[in-house]
């Protein structure tokens, strides 16, 4: 079979194979993708200029805010296209630029879920010395931590995907380039490939998502235990806008890479991807700033900000 190689690429297929209303599809999605934008970036603006919102939650919840941005970016133009072509041709290298960055912010993403946990467990059960724990320094530490690692499990995939050999066949049954489309299309041993994605991908997911359930196990007892029913109120409604977030992201996330290869669907993975690629990033900027009073008042100072600057 022929080999495909730096310059033929591949095709993605996008979702060519199934009956839909073209225009429809294509004018929801710019919608949702337009929203993206605007919340996240007015979120991110609201932090910036708000000096309530100068704290650990709101620094983590900002950079949780630019890989949304980022990671709906990765997949939404592309499919855009796919919409209006039925299929579309990405290069070799384009197609593992596009693997890269998808992981990437993905595992970022996990990382900083798993910090922000952190940071409601520090604020809620050490509350006198939380200031002290949770530091600038350990702050921008974290967040690089997690940025760092993201970008170290990406290329370690990557890297291992782009080596094996791919055949005559270039279609992938998907709307951007995943790691089990592509293994499910390579004529070479892909042992390594899947054992990695098992054992080190697994552990970059997995345990974030146990650090979290620790933390709210712990939050959650300090909750129980506090005297007042207004200082529960007030430390639940801290982390519900979270813990939905967290639902949102790994729900999806487990449902495709945490199960056996015979249960492989191209269908069900299209799916279940568009809801953490395009309507979880969309989702992430309404539920903080629809739950979180802080965020409503920096929100809409920002807005009447905005509009006194464009009246005479």
């Amino acid at each position: 079979m022929e080999e495909v190689n730096v310059t033929s690429g591949f095709i993605l297929l996008g979702f060519s194979d199934l009956h839909y209303n073209h225009g429809a599809f294509f004018s929801t999605l710019l919608v949702i993708y337009t929203l993206t934008w605007m919340a996240n970036l007015l979120l991110l603006s609201s932090i910036k200029l708000s000096s309530q919102l100068h704290t650990p939650m709101y620094f983590f919840l900002g950079n949780l805010s630019a890989v949304d941005i980022s990671f709906s970016s990765v997949t939404v133009p592309k499919l855009l296209s796919f919409i209006l072509y039925g299929r579309a041709s990405i290069s070799f290298l384009g197609c593992f630029l596009q693997m890269f960055s998808f992981l990437f912010l993905g595992t970022t993403e996990s990382l900083l879920l798993a910090v922000m946990a952190f940071d409601r467990y520090l604020a809620i059960c050490n509350p006198l010395r939380y200031m002290l724990l949770m530091n600038d320094k350990v702050m921008v530490m974290l967040a690089i931590i997690c940025w760092v690692a993201g970008c170290l499990h990406s290329l370690l995939h990557t890297y291992i995907l782009s080596q094996l050999t791919y055949c005559e066949d270039r279609l992938i049954p998907h709307f951007f380039c995943d790691m089990t489309p592509l293994i499910k299309l390579s004529c070479s041993s892909t042992t390594l490939a899947e054992l990695l994605i098992y054992t080190e991908g697994s552990t970059v997911v997995i345990i974030p998502f146990i650090f979290i359930l620790i933390s709210y196990v712990l939050i959650g007892w300090a909750i129980v235990r506090m005297k007042t029913s207004s200082s529960r109120s007030k430390a639940f409604s801290s982390c519900s806008s979270h813990l939905m977030v967290i639902c949102l992201f790994y729900g999806t996330d487990i449902s495709i890479y945490f199960r056996p290869p015979s249960d492989y669907s191209s269908q069900y993975d299209r799916i279940v991807s568009m809801a953490y690629t395009i309507i979880t990033p969309m989702l992430n900027p309404f539920i903080y700033s629809l739950r979180n009073q802080d965020v409503r008042q920096a929100l809409k100072k920002v807005i009447m900000q905005c509009f006194s600057h464009r009246l005479p």
